[in-house]
């Protein structure tokens, strides 16, 4: 089993291996960004105010998501790599330490969630129906985020032994799930009570649990390139660090749009809550065109682990080429829809005629960063699949703290509508250093393989 997949990884024609691994994910992906503006959908349904309030806890999901996701990343990257060195027991043994890991991270956001979270809000606004409204969403999201965490790493997992089909269908099982408790628990349907807010947050921690389940079934009950088991198994701080070598500078690089969503909330509040939501609405909107893309890379980053660890140079080149040639191609039609129809994607979170006036001119100049963003994307999974995280984090920092929010507050002194400038600004200046670091990791390493 486990040699089939290494043969498609190391020898199957690179157009059709990034197709095939890549579809599962990506069609998973939009179907988790559709739970995202259905989700807010019906929030939105509930007022303004209720919008502002969930748009308000969006970095603290974002913080959560980056803790998961960089793990999971930090588990793919070390799993591939010794898959194609055939180190078959480090391979079975990081899988196992990302089951431990999820549990983990789950009990500490819970326990940092229960502490700190109201005081959040408060930070914000003291509109108190508004910080209530936040808390009570919040508070269900933090406590039970375990599920989410553990999904996510085993679906990581399996990603690397080039099994894309399992974490798809773990992804649909939650996304689909939310989908459908979303209005029944938000609005009170067939008997349940209307739970409003935190009903969106309910709906979303059950879907998590069920996809958690049914991925711990799967990891168990059937065959893998990886085997895992807790029988005679310890953990091995040697293997956590190498997990988290890649994986903590992608948490890091993940979390800072959680602080960078903080500052612009920060500096559009001082203008209206309606340019809160309207910011809130935009990243439901882009993770539509974005999800797609970070679903092609978590297709194209096993193949790249692989062919580094094999050492054939010409198929990692070859993945990054046309995985960039793909990733820009979606990101060109985002750009397109996002400048000709931003007042109908705005009217599906029931605009109000202020957050059109803002909203329209806020996507078709954000949306100008959809293509260098692409590319930059392509670039920071190359880097993360050869475990030179920390370059795709430094970059991360630029764009996102060092350029972005400096240049949001600097314009914000012109007027609310520059604002949105910074977003392609930042996006171009950091590809500009992504392409200096991939010629010098080219000289250094690649080159030599």
């Amino acid at each position: 089993m486990g040699e089939i997949r290494e043969n498609k990884m190391g020898n199957t024609p690179m157009l059709k291996l990034i197709v095939s691994m890549s579809l599962p994910a990506m069609f998973s992906m939009l179907v988790q960004s559709l739970y995202n503006i259905v989700d807010s959908a019906f929030v939105a349904q509930l007022g303004e105010e209720a919008l502002t309030a969930v748009s308000l806890a969006f970095p603290i999901q974002i913080l959560i998501i980056s803790v998961a996701v960089g793990t999971g990343i930090g588990l793919n990257s070390l799993v591939s790599r010794r898959l194609g060195e055939k180190n078959q027991a480090e391979a079975n043994s990081a899988a196992t330490h990302g089951i431990l890991l999820g549990l983990f991270s789950g009990i500490v956001v819970a326990i940092l969630g229960l502490l700190f979270t109201r005081f959040f809000f408060e930070c914000f606004t003291n509109d108190k129906k508004m910080i209530d409204m936040g808390y009570s969403y919040i508070i269900v999201i933090t406590t039970l985020s375990f599920g989410s965490f553990v999904q996510i790493n085993i679906e990581k997992t399996l990603q690397a032994t080039g099994n894309m089909i399992y974490p798809m269908i773990f992804q649909l099982t939650g996304a689909i799930t939310n989908i459908i408790l979303d209005p029944i628990m938000i609005f009170g349907l067939f008997g349940f009570p209307k739970l409003g807010v935190s009903g969106a947050a309910i709906a979303t921690v059950i879907g998590q649990i069920f996809a958690m389940l049914l991925s711990l079934y799967v990891v168990f009950k059937k065959s893998h390139a990886v085997h895992i088991t807790f029988k005679g198994f310890k953990l091995n701080s040697k293997t956590i660090k190498n997990i988290y070598a890649v994986g903590f500078p992608s948490m890091v690089m993940q979390s800072i749009g959680s602080v960078l969503i903080v500052g612009l909330n920060s500096i559009l509040i001082t203008f209206s809550d309606a340019a809160v939501s309207v910011l809130g609405i935009y990243y439901k909107l882009q993770s539509f065109i974005f999800m797609p893309v970070f679903g092609l890379t978590q297709g194209v980053m096993p193949i790249m682990g692989y062919n580094y660890g094999a050492k054939n140079k010409h198929r990692l080149l070859s993945a990054l080429k046309i995985g960039s040639i793909i990733a820009i191609l979606i990101m060109l039609l985002g750009t397109i829809l996002f400048i000709s129809i931003p007042d109908k994607l705005l009217m599906i979170f029931n605009a109000s005629e202020q957050m059109l006036e803002i909203g329209v001119k806020a996507l078709r100049t954000i949306s100008l960063c959809f293509v260098p963003a692409a590319i930059g994307i392509m670039f920071s999974t190359l880097f993360q699949a050869i475990g030179q995280g920390h370059k795709s984090l430094y970059i991360s920092i630029l764009r996102q703290l060092v350029v972005i929010l400096p240049v949001a507050y600097l314009l914000s002194k012109i007027g609310l509508y520059y604002i949105w400038y910074s977003f392609p600004i930042a996006e171009v200046f950091s590809l500009m250093v992504s392409v200096i670091f991939l010629s010098l990791i080219y000289k250094k390493t690649i080159k030599k393989l």
